[in-house]
């Protein structure tokens, strides 16, 4: 499914792999960096916390990561918020509004339905929104390959 507004992108992927991996996958600070290119070494995810990392991914490697964790509902939902495709160094994002990224986890047969939402676009200054809607969305993409990879 590749179902999105200019608000939301949505993703889901049916994972061979039990919901537990792929809560640990999400959820460990550590190997969520591991498969999402980023550095959370010694970090934790905990509700209303930041965790800050910077990215791994070839070409960005000077960007910092930053989420907010809202929620951990063991082994269902974990979300965060943070500035997309926030790339400019001279830009100062944290006068925005974040956008929210929700991964939600389902047991269904033959694995764990994965579902993840990035909402909150239309609130992305205009200057920027379709960009960051368009980088965001390729990136999901990926990411849903690279949880796929780390999980199976």
């Amino acid at each position: 499914m590749n179902a999105s507004s200019t608000d939301r992108i949505e993703r889901q992927i049916l994972l061979k792999a039990p919901r537990a991996k792929v809560w640990h996958a999400l959820t460990d600070a550590e190997s969520f960096g591991q498969w999402f290119g980023v550095k959370f070494e010694g970090q934790r995810f905990v509700p209303g916390e930041v965790t800050q990392g910077y990215i791994t991914y070839p070409g960005y490697e000077h960007l910092l990561m930053r989420v907010v964790v809202r929620e951990l509902q063991p082994q269902r939902l974990f979300s965060f918020n943070w500035h997309p495709y926030a790339v400019d160094p001279a830009i100062d994002y944290s006068t925005e509004e974040p956008t929210l990224v929700e991964f939600t986890l389902e047991e269904v047969e033959g694995g764990t339905l994965l579902r993840t939402v990035e909402s909150g676009f239309d609130k992305v200054p205009a200057a920027r929104r379709e960009e960051a809607f368009r980088m965001n969305s390729g990136g999901w993409d990926e990411q849903i390959k690279n949880i796929e990879r780390y999980v199976s």
